[in-house]
């Protein structure tokens, strides 16, 4: 099979769901109104609530959500073949993901710019929400705890990296100067941007920066860990419009600046893939495919993290309620573009099928790694880059689509805090500066704590990241039915797709709950237990709510 052909399949349906299911939605669910006044018009306060030009804010919202996952979770599903995997980031993107961004982002701005988990307190009752706010913050704590060791590992094995990471922020806060603060034409401010990260991208081989292997008393992964989120804790407390925003468009840009390259250059080459549609050689005590292949591909098909940062940072900046389409929808295609470019590198990026084999030779091998050789061989045969400054790029894509996404998540942590304040009535909780220590210290207490001077603590609790991620999603989507039917909507759209995700989730959470007892993971089994319970009282909730609701309903 042509790696070309895929691209183009998966590209042309992809837009297809664009153009015309998003449409059908926007238009005839959700009715976007034009003349609806948005939270960030009614609530502007400069630094979260700001109207947001919508490309502007695409960016944000596309970069926020595509961290490190999108690229792993397909380089590893492959195991299992490429055909399953190109399905459901495909199917996925088209009938889950884009309208679970667009009805999350919609939700919240139809309530004032609220979490979901908020929303699930006034649709449903105070129980789910907090319920729900307990799943909430766990994903965060996984997503920071655990991205943080991911960027420093990426800049540890690929040392051309770090100059264009951190100069990356540079950039940005210039860029937001120029936007908001000089009011320069934005097309000139994006071309000025995007060279200059390029730019940085082919200093970074000339000038590789390496931390010694100590340095007070801790191992380099550990210093870059704790720079990271002394960084992601002073960028929570800024305002949006100063670097968050500013970082993740101009980000957005070069990103897919990047996946152009990659994909232009699997069009030259047009490379087989090499791997098995199929794969019908997996060795003893592989996992099986249903229902692990919806949690092992999680971002790039559908994502309950994409729940949190609609509805908690993209909603409060959506200037228009119509460019809710365009951020929600057209925002999570770029992470299933994303998803697909990683299936196309761990398995059309390897001369043989060997070549392919030697690498994958248990179920969670490839990842970044087989993403990142994959496609620097390709793009090297294809457009002429060196070895080096292809692998720059791609290690540069990964780490600063992990880096946006943990910009975001623990501005989000900082939100659930202020929040749980509000509910509690906690004055300190509401105190931005303190919410922020509380969120970064508690991603610092699960790395350190957990994991040792090494600051790897993060990892221990990353299996139940997939599953979690999913269960969120479903759960968003259920609340949002909620949210369609009391207005009167046509309910089937967001319905269906909860009702596959929460399926396939619980029972992924119960095999893993297996799992973990017989090798005696006593930590994973706990926190499996508190997510598996939680998410079934929150579904039955909602369930009760639809019941009481669906009698009303006209023609929903």
């Amino acid at each position: 099979m042509s790696a070309s052909l895929l691209l183009i399949i998966g590209l042309a349906l992809m837009a297809c769901g664009y153009f015309f299911y998003s449409k059908f939605i926007s238009q005839k669910i959700f009715k976007l109104d034009d003349n609806f006044v948005t939270p960030a018009h009614e609530i502007n306060d400069g630094v979260d609530y700001v109207p947001t030009n919508k490309y502007v804010l695409w960016g944000h919202h596309f970069t926020s959500v595509a961290g490190a996952a999108p690229i792993v979770g397909p380089a590893i599903a492959v195991f299992w073949g490429w055909l399953p995997a190109f399905v459901w980031v495909v199917l996925g993107t088209i009938f889950m993901a884009g309208v679970h961004d667009m009805a999350a982002v919609w939700a919240s701005v139809r309530n004032k710019g609220q979490s979901i988990g908020t929303i699930a307190g006034s649709a449903v009752n105070a129980r789910t929400r907090s319920l729900f706010m307990i799943v909430i913050f766990l994903l965060l704590l996984m997503v920071n705890a655990v991205f943080a060791v991911v960027i420093a590992g990426m800049m540890i094995k690929t040392p051309s990296s770090v100059l264009p990471v951190w100069g990356a922020l540079v950039v940005a806060f210039v860029i937001g100067q120029c936007i908001y603060r000089f009011k320069m034409n934005l097309l000139w401010v994006s071309v000025i941007g995007v060279v200059a990260l390029y730019a940085l991208i082919y200093l970074g081989p000339i000038f590789p920066i390496v931390l010694p292997e100590t340095m007070f008393g801790l191992p380099a992964n550990a210093v870059w860990i704790i720079l990271l989120f002394v960084y992601a804790a002073i960028a929570s407390l800024l305002p949006v419009w100063m670097l968050l925003q500013p970082r993740d468009y101009i980000n957005g840009l070069q990103l897919f600046v990047g996946l152009f390259v990659m994909y232009a250059a699997i069009f030259l080459v047009s490379p087989d893939v090499v791997a098995p549609a199929l794969n019908e050689n997996v060795p003893a005590g592989t996992p099986p495919i249903m229902p692990l292949l919806f949690v092992t591909i999680a971002c790039g098909a559908i994502s309950g993290f994409h729940g949190l940062v609609s509805s908690g940072t993209t909603s409060k900046q959506i200037n228009r309620e119509p460019d809710v389409r365009f951020v929600g929808y057209f925002g999570a295609m770029g992470e299933g573009m994303l998803a697909l470019a990683a299936i196309l590198a761990a398995t059309a990026g390897f001369a043989t099928l060997g070549d392919w084999e030697a690498v994958y030779t248990k179920f969670g091998a490839g990842g970044i790694g087989a993403f990142i050789d994959g496609g620097a061989a390709i793009m090297h045969e294809g457009v002429g880059l060196s070895p080096e400054l292809s692998a720059t790029m791609l290690t540069v894509m990964a780490a600063l689509f992990a880096g946006t996404t943990m910009d975001t998540g623990v501005r989000l942590q900082r939100y659930i805090f202020q929040e749980w304040g509000d509910i509690y009535q906690i004055q300190s909780f509401r105190k931005g500066w303190v919410a922020t220590l509380l969120a970064v210290g508690t991603c610092a207490l699960l790395s350190f704590g957990a994991g040792g001077l090494k600051g790897d603590g993060g990892m221990l609790i990353w299996p139940l990241f997939g599953t979690t991620n999913q269960l969120m999603a479903g759960l968003t989507l259920l609340v949002v039915t909620v949210v369609l039917m009391k207005a009167g909507r046509k309910v089937w759209f967001t319905l269906i797709p909860m009702v596959f995700l929460l399926i396939m989730s619980i029972l992924a959470l119960v095999l893993q709950l297996k799992t973990f007892y017989d090798q005696s993971n006593w930590l994973l089994v706990v926190l499996d237990v508190v997510i598996l319970i939680c998410s079934i009282l929150v579904s039955l909730e909602c369930v009760s709510v639809l019941k009481r609701e669906w009698p009303k309903r006209k023609g929903a």
